[in-house]
């Protein structure tokens, strides 16, 4: 089916919640809680708790990238100082260790810096399409409680927000 955006404005932070909290408790067939983003003018230290612990895997994008760093670097360093296995070393070896060490952390730090950024963008969904619904209000003085859902779910979603007070509703229009 296809999904669908709906944006309800409020006009505290407390008829959001409750809305918020009541679409969480219902089982609405076609809707995803984690498709639910709530928009404010202001920081709100609540908000954590109404939404709820939310993903973040961009920790594993940064060990992944250290890693990958380190050891490229490593064995790119090595590489090219193994290739002049011919030339005379003075009793050194081939692959000296403890300078190695400071190239292979300096591209475990290198790998590590770009992978995070690249996974900062990959879980932040950016670049992404912006949704076709946007109030002026959001950025003023209103709450904001932006949901994607199919089409079924539009009218139960659109039931719940009305119960608590929603000031304003705007909806998608179908294509």
């Amino acid at each position: 089916m296809s999904q669908r955006h709906l944006l309800a404005l409020f006009n505290n932070f407390e008829d959001a919640e409750a809305a918020i909290y009541e679409l969480r408790a219902a089982d609405i067939k076609g809707f995803n809680f984690d498709d639910l983003t709530l928009k404010s003018p202001i920081e709100h230290h609540e908000v954590e708790s109404v939404l709820g612990q939310r993903s973040a895997n961009v920790q594993w994008f940064s060990l992944g990238g250290s890693l990958l760093g380190g050891l490229l670097g490593f064995f790119l360093i090595s590489g090219s100082q193994a290739n002049f296995y011919a030339q005379m070393k003075g009793g050194k070896p081939i692959v000296p260790f403890p300078p190695n060490f400071v190239l292979t952390f300096e591209m475990c730090v290198l790998g590590g810096v770009f992978i995070t950024i690249l996974g900062f963008l990959i879980c932040a969904g950016l670049p992404a399409k912006r949704s076709p619904l946007y109030n002026a209000k959001v950025s003023e003085d209103q709450i904001g409680v932006l949901v994607k859902a199919d089409e079924s779910a539009m009218a139960k979603i659109k039931g719940v927000f009305l119960n608590h007070q929603a000031l304003e509703i705007q909806e998608e229009v179908s294509k």
